[in-house]
């Protein structure tokens, strides 16, 4: 199944499927994102502001002068690496 990101109600957020279990339901923002390898990726993107996972998915909200377009193909990317039999 491939990762697409998914339109929310909040257009700062965007939820990503990615097929497999991922616990939860856990939120990180910058400060506890250590805590989590994914989320901790998830935070080298500039832009991100809080990360949300729970059962096969993963939201992310992104700052709201941040843009999307600069976004959603690196967390796509990263969550392919970290789960790669979705």
């Amino acid at each position: 199944m491939p990762i697409v990101p998914q339109y929310t109600p909040n257009p700062n957020a965007l939820k990503f499927g990615v097929g497999v279990e991922v616990g939860g339901p856990r939120s990180y923002v910058s400060s506890n994102a250590a805590d989590d390898p994914v989320a901790r990726d998830l935070f080298g993107i500039e832009g991100v502001m809080s990360v949300f996972m729970t059962a096969d998915f993963v939201t992310v909200t992104k700052k709201p002068d941040a843009d999307w377009s600069d976004i959603d193909s690196a967390v796509t990317a990263i969550l392919e690496r970290r789960f790669p039999d979705a």
